[in-house]
């Protein structure tokens, strides 16, 4: 039985988008990486905060949940709204409130400031990541995981750099230097505002096309999301794990400084840009669903031995968790295109949005437990969380076509 991908479902792709914009596709990676740059700073500067304002693992987890559920409400909704009325146009202007909200963090003098600063990323996020996924596709000339790969990989190129930029710049100027960043938020705007110009011309030159993609029974489709979502959400837990608690752990267990265990984390999320880039490409050429299955079964014994090891090979593990973690994210998105033609905001909503909401509840929960337990215990609980995965074995197959 054949899995379903883009290569063996049939999808009829619009004369007007048989070829690959790479200009726009490489434009809106460049806008994602900006954006997730911001996003990867937020989380790179909570060592900062904690000293300045005497934050408790709690309240930090707190400021991921308002980052993250602000994005997660919102991505969604945004999403099937404009799956019905698409709104190419208004890139830019999400990108304004992620640099509104860069600046608070810059400037921000009480701790109800910092939470202000991170909805309004958060807000900026769930305005870019439907319309963009959407302009991804309509650029991909058929290509759907190339060019989700390409697109997602901006983002994890960004929250790869977020680390480096606050080790190298916001730690040795001090927290006003973040105010910076947001001069590459308002160029972001502006690469976005041309972004939006093209797409919508390229929308309206398609509009007439039907979309062919695969069609199943409803409640295939409804399992196979639902499959997806915890895939997603289980992923975004360990991400999100990472992101927050993992430089406080390495300086816990290594006794590493600040700089040092940024760059640590950097290991990780830099493994996750080459994954993503990875997985969209291969899914391609072998189907999405084989690189699900690899990503799964690879990652598994990894993220079960990272709490156990030594520095140099925490390093190597973070680097190898993160190529394989993340190469999944790319061939996800697009089996779930395929499942609901037509609905890439819902899509975008959903694994971009919803599930990475999620994952910021989870990330406030882990940052109670730490308080409780101590980030051993956190570690230990998300190095089992790869288990779910096997979950994949219920998503459709080739076999199960709607004729």
């Amino acid at each position: 039985m054949r899995d379903i991908s883009p290569r063996h479902s049939g999808t009829a792709v619009p004369p007007a988008a048989q070829l690959t914009s790479w200009g726009v596709l490489v434009a809106i990676s460049l806008c994602h990486m900006v954006n997730d740059v911001m996003q990867s700073m937020l989380a790179a500067i909570y060592p900062l905060l904690q000293v300045e304002f005497s934050l408790s693992y709690t309240q930090i987890g707190i400021m991921t949940f308002a980052f993250q559920v602000t994005a997660s409400l919102l991505q969604p909704l945004i999403g099937m709204a404009t799956d019905r009325h698409p709104q190419p146009r208004s890139l830019p202007f999400g990108m304004m409130s992620t640099l509104t909200g860069v600046v608070l963090l810059a400037f921000a003098q009480r701790y109800e400031m910092l939470l202000a600063g991170a909805m309004l990323i958060g807000i900026g996020s769930a305005v870019f990541h439907p319309e963009s996924s959407r302009v991804a596709r309509l650029a991909s000339g058929g290509r759907f995981g190339t060019a989700q790969s390409l697109f997602q990989l901006g983002g994890n190129g960004g929250q790869a750099m977020g680390p480096l930029l606050a080790a190298f710049i916001v730690v040795p100027l001090g927290r006003p230097a973040v105010a910076w960043f947001a001069v590459a938020a308002a160029l972001g705007a502006a690469i976005l505002w041309q972004v939006g110009s093209w797409a919508e011309e390229r929308r309206r030159a398609s509009a007439a096309t039907a979309d062919r993609s695969l069609r199943l029974p409803r409640k295939v489709v409804i399992r196979a999301i639902a499959v997806l979502a915890v895939l997603v959400f289980t992923k975004n837990i360990y991400s999100a794990s990472m992101t927050s608690y993992f430089t406080f752990f390495t300086i816990d267990k290594f006794g590493l400084s600040t700089q040092g265990a940024q760059i640590m984390l950097f290991l990780f999320l830099a493994g996750m840009a080459g994954g993503v880039m990875l997985g969209g490409v291969i899914g391609d050429r072998v189907g999405p669903l084989t690189v699900i299955w690899v990503s799964i079964l690879g990652v598994l014994p990894l993220t079960l031995a990272l709490p156990h090891v030594g520095l140099v090979p925490t390093g190597i593990l973070a680097v190898l968790i993160g190529l394989i973690l993340a190469s999944a994210f790319p061939a996800i998105v697009v089996f779930a295109q395929e499942l609901v033609p037509g609905r890439t905001g819902m899509i975008a909503g959903l694994f971009f949005g919803f599930s990475f909401g999620m994952g910021g509840i989870a990330a406030a929960a882990l940052g109670v437990l730490a308080d409780a337990r101590g980030l051993g215990t956190v570690f230990l609980i998300c190095s089992v969380l790869p288990v779910l995965g096997l979950l994949t074995v219920l998503l459709p197959r080739g076999s199960a076509r709607r004729r």
